[in-house]
């Protein structure tokens, strides 16, 4: 266990270093990016480290939020979001789509691109927050952080009271009970190659207060 409690902070582009360094560990072995950026081929983890690098720079040099957890420091998990009038909208970018194609090739980027409208035409209508990436550090998995940093994610993304809730996707069936114990519903499913990519909602407690009034 960590000696010290995790801090919430929201981050900013003095943290794009340490946040590719983490994000790559977290999506390295993941099977959506397994199979997006080819693993069984040369290269593969150079072509990770790229596209993590190109969406968390892409992420700070518009200005959008982002929340992480520290220990001494240590940046150990950490949610890129895309509020709800962004809505993903990074690979509209022609300056990003030129990176990818140099660093990741053309097919790397085509599959990309293909993941990205998949899961964009399965979101629901209505403003929502969206997860671009998010991730725990391999080595503080396992320590119930994850679930401190969705729960610091909600209460920052809940007091946007014109949002519906918060929009996730994962094509790691290890994840799918831990977000479901974490309050999200599955909204739907897209095929990525072979991997089955689920989405999954949670509410704004204020929007289901209003609901239910």
């Amino acid at each position: 266990m960590p000696n010290s409690p995790a801090e919430v902070r929201m981050l900013d582009s003095g943290y794009a270093r340490e946040a590719r360094s983490l994000l790559y560990h977290a999506y390295r072995h993941e099977p959506t990016f397994s199979y997006l950026f080819e693993a069984e081929r040369p290269g593969y983890d150079q072509r990770v480290r790229a596209t993590v690098r190109e969406l968390v720079q892409q992420h700070f040099s518009e200005d959008l939020p982002a929340i992480g957890l520290l220990i001494d420091d240590r940046l150990i998990g950490m949610a890129l979001i895309a509020p709800p009038q962004r809505r993903l909208d990074i690979t509209e970018s022609w300056n990003w789509r030129m990176r990818m194609l140099l660093t990741t090739g053309f097919r790397c980027t085509k599959r990309y691109l293909a993941y990205h409208d998949a899961i964009l035409a399965c979101l629901p209508p209505g403003p929502y927050h969206v997860l671009p990436l998010l991730g725990v550090h391999p080595e503080f998995q396992g320590k119930h952080l994850g679930e401190q940093l969705l729960e610091a994610l909600h209460s920052w993304c809940a007091e946007d009271a014109g949002s519906l809730g918060v929009v996730i996707d994962t094509g790691n069936p290890h994840y799918l009970d831990f977000y479901k114990r974490n309050g999200y519903e599955q909204i739907g499913e897209v095929a990525v190659g072979p991997i089955i990519e689920h989405v999954f909602f949670h509410p704004n407690p204020q929007q289901a207060v209003k609901a239910s009034a």
